[in-house]
């Protein structure tokens, strides 16, 4: 069962997505905040697997309530501007939902949070996890860690090279894709390049050898690299 929470200033649009969730067997809709606040406060000893969330709150925007907390579930933004969009799935946002949506385009958009949600609950935990769902187009791909090559970094978009496979472009910033991963098994060597540790095939001269594919490391983040990657 997935355990959610909505936050909105607008009373109604907690009241419907109340009873949307009980639409579905998965969710249990536990409380509704019309104040970042008080939902801050609430999530301090109640952590929860589902954020819906409105981004214009009075006090403090959605995204900013949202960079704020410590534990940060899994996030649906519910809103009336479209223009935030790319910047939601900045932050992991599985879905974005435009107001006033039906049940069957919330049902798409809580689908994709059950799908997530057991994929990391099968991982176990959040380090043993082996493959992400990431944005990629209008919808979600799943991309397997195993088979990471390397990441590019492109403006608001990454490139992943994969093994024997073609490379998958998704909306997501570096950042944000570094707090998805494993500490242990991933490294950001350069501002527009992650590797995966055990791909790395030979290091000389500043220059990470995978493969037939030459990746520079960054000079401010030579020393991190080279004292991880000797543990």
């Amino acid at each position: 069962m997935i355990k959610v929470i909505a936050v909105d200033d607008e009373p109604l649009a907690l009241d419907i997505i109340e009873t949307y969730c009980k639409q579905f067997d998965f969710l249990v809709f536990e409380k509704g905040f019309t104040r970042t606040g008080t939902a801050l406060q609430y999530l301090e000893k109640n952590p929860v697997d589902l954020l819906l969330l409105d981004i214009n709150m009075p006090a403090m925007s959605g995204m900013e309530f949202y960079r704020s907390l410590n534990h940060k579930p899994m996030l649906i933004f519910t809103t009336s501007y479209s223009e935030y969009a790319i910047e939601s799935y900045d932050l992991g946002a599985l879905d974005y939902l435009l107001k006033p949506f039906t049940s069957e385009r919330f049902g798409k958009a809580v689908q994709r949070a059950y799908e997530n949600f057991n994929l990391m609950q099968n991982s176990g935990t959040a380090e043993k996890i082996k493959s992400l769902m990431l944005k990629a187009d209008y919808g979600l791909i799943k991309v397997v860690l195993a088979d990471i090559l390397f990441i590019e970094g492109l403006d608001n978009y990454l490139k992943i090279h994969l093994h024997n496979q073609s490379p998958v472009v998704v909306r997501l910033t570096m950042k944000s894709l570094m707090e998805k991963l494993s500490s242990n098994e991933f490294i950001r060597v350069h501002r527009s390049y992650i590797v995966p540790l055990h791909r790395i095939e030979a290091v000389r001269n500043k220059t990470i050898y995978i493969g037939n594919e030459e990746i520079p490391i960054g000079s401010s983040y030579e020393e991190y690299f080279n004292a991880h990657f000797k543990k």
